[in-house]
């Protein structure tokens, strides 16, 4: 992956700019070095919002959408720190990502990628479209 090829993008209404170039950059180390050497991740989506005071017993939530191939992933965290949420929604959004690409990799457990199946498959698709000269 280059360094160019993935971006972030990270909003909220509530913190400061300290506090989210923090959290910027905790999720940009965290993404990337997730994204090394795959070429499946191409950005993310990071939305930080503070309900309603009274109304809920948390106070931040954060949602994490990383756009990857060939769907993207999200995941949301509520927590009473925006710091915790975002490890909550970050660690959520990798297993997804992990447990997508380890399917991924099986093909061969996917109906219809047996090498057989896809020769009789295609055989039958001539036979279809080419009907005998008799």
């Amino acid at each position: 992956m280059n360094e160019l090829d993935f971006t972030l993008e990270l909003n909220s209404e509530d913190l400061n700019k300290e506090t989210e170039y923090d959290l910027f950059t905790t999720a940009e180390s965290f993404l990337k070095q997730l994204a090394a050497d795959h070429d499946d991740m191409v950005g993310a989506a990071i939305n930080i919002r503070r309900p309603a005071h009274g109304e809920t017993t948390y106070l931040y939530e954060v949602t994490v959408v990383v756009y990857s191939r060939p769907e993207h992933i999200a995941a949301t965290d509520k927590a009473s720190d925006p710091q915790l949420a975002l490890d909550n929604a970050l660690d959520a959004a990798a297993r997804q990502i992990r447990q997508r690409r380890e399917k991924l990799k099986k093909r061969w457990e996917r109906p219809g990628n047996e090498p057989v199946d896809q020769e009789v498959i295609e055989v039958m698709a001539a036979e279809e479209t080419n009907p005998d000269e008799g």
